[in-house]
């Protein structure tokens, strides 16, 4: 049986992906920051580091530092001096010394290796009493209890990073490590891109905002609560325009602002064929509209399109089908306007532990939870009902069911594409 809702004039998922990218211009406009504030922002510049990192060869234990050449038969050496993280050692080691040094501190000149201290012992030079660690003085012998090898825990001069290495591309959204790496670096701020601001309108007269009275045949809406989450988490700036009634001129002021104060819009509600659905007609009026319907599911009365300033998502009304079209369409053209690379997802062939019913027609994203047998097998479980208003749906999902337009119901134990969820839907 074919999908009732899979009437010729429906874009392909691909396609539409495809020409709705194709349409998309990155911002241009660009900022210094702090790295402290540059988690999630979108370099504008290549980050050339200026320096070795490490800046100079250092110990990668608590020891003794020494030539290897300088071991005696007995593997002993003299103790003359000490080399402290941010205290090294001044001189140079010579043959038959070594010096005593701690983890990241400065290899001594002269030195070429270093052993652990639990791999050596103290010496009184007229004794074989071991002394402790903690009362190394000159003068005293360490032997060496173990054959040595040249090099042994050392970090080298610029084995991370060597100077003038490009460490991060133009575009690189920059992650928690990735502060990091800019710290050790010594750089302070960074170059970026603008932040992006997306304006969120819901259309209907039924909708009413969480702590407001329900009247009858009222719901509360939540499309723009999601959406706002799934935009911050992208580290977009969030115009809330609110709910706006089922009427023409409402609609069309609230995208007229939008317009003037937003790089892109995402409207919910209001683009299907239902009488009171204006969004649609407004869209005609103001911009230019790409196109409208996808042969996907859910999400087949999704719209977009260009205004004079900005570029709009038409998502459908009910909360899944909002959702999973924004996430599957909308993010990856916000990650181009960001000048950022949309991340590939992960996907994965595994085998579906429930039937799935399914009708051919329309690409389907159904939700499931990825798990993993007691027998070390992945598997997919369906989370159950899977109309386009049941929002659970996703909540309890760890990851999308992805079955081709020209699917069929598939039987327990068939193999399935499965897509994992990415952190702006779920932690």
């Amino acid at each position: 049986m074919v999908d009732c809702c899979s009437v010729p004039g429906l874009l392909p998922f691909d396609q539409a992906l495809a020409k709705m990218l194709d349409n998309i211009t990155p911002v241009k406009e660009t900022e210094q920051v702090l790295i402290e504030e540059a988690l999630d922002r979108v370099l504008s510049k290549v980050i050339v580091s200026p320096l070795n990192v490490p800046p100079h060869n250092n110990s990668a234990m608590d020891g003794y530092a020494f030539s290897l050449s300088s071991l005696d038969h007995l593997h002993r050496l003299k103790l003359v001096g000490r080399s402290m993280a941010g205290e090294p050692f001044q001189g140079e080691c010579l043959q038959g010394e070594c010096i005593r040094i701690m983890t990241g501190a400065k290899m001594p000149k002269g030195c070429d290796s270093v052993e652990m201290q639990e791999n050596c012992e103290a010496l009184i030079q007229d004794s074989t009493s071991k002394n402790s660690f903690s009362k190394d003085e000159p003068n005293r012998l360490i032997r060496f209890l173990h054959p040595q090898k040249i090099g042994n825990h050392i970090r080298f001069a610029g084995e991370d990073i060597k100077k003038n290495q490009v460490v991060f591309e133009k575009g690189r959204k920059l992650s928690a490590i990735d502060i990091g790496v800019l710290a050790s670096l010594g750089v302070p701020t960074v170059n970026v891109f603008r932040k992006l601001t997306v304006a969120l309108i819901s259309t209907g007269d039924e909708l009413k905002l969480p702590g407001k009275e329900l009247k009858e045949g009222d719901i509360f809406e939540s499309n723009s609560f999601t959406l706002a989450a799934m935009l911050e988490k992208m580290n977009i700036n969030v115009l809330k325009l609110g709910v706006v009634k089922d009427d023409k001129a409402a609609i069309t002021d609230a995208f007229v602002k939008a317009d003037k104060e937003a790089d892109a819009i995402f409207s919910s509600g209001g683009v299907s064929v239902g009488d009171a659905d204006y969004t649609k007609i407004v869209l005609d009026e103001l911009g230019d509209i790409s196109f409208w319907k996808i042969a996907m599911k859910p999400g087949k009365p999704f719209a977009f399109g260009r205004l004079i300033n900005s570029v709009f998502f038409g998502l459908p009304g009910n909360p899944v089908s909002a959702t999973v079209t924004a996430h599957m369409l909308a993010v990856p053209a916000l990650a181009k306007m960001q000048n950022c690379p949309n991340a590939t997802p992960i996907k994965l062939q595994v085998k579906t532990v429930t039937d799935i019913r399914k009708s051919p027609g329309r690409i389907d994203f159904q939700r499931g939870v990825l798990s993993t047998h007691s027998n070390g097998e992945m598997m997919v479980t369906s989370t159950g009902n899977q109309g386009s208003g049941v929002l659970t749906s996703l909540a309890k999902a760890n990851c999308y069911i992805i079955l081709p337009a020209e699917q069929g119901n598939l039987k327990a134990n068939e193999v399935v594409t499965v897509q994992l969820f990415d952190a702006i839907i779920q932690h």
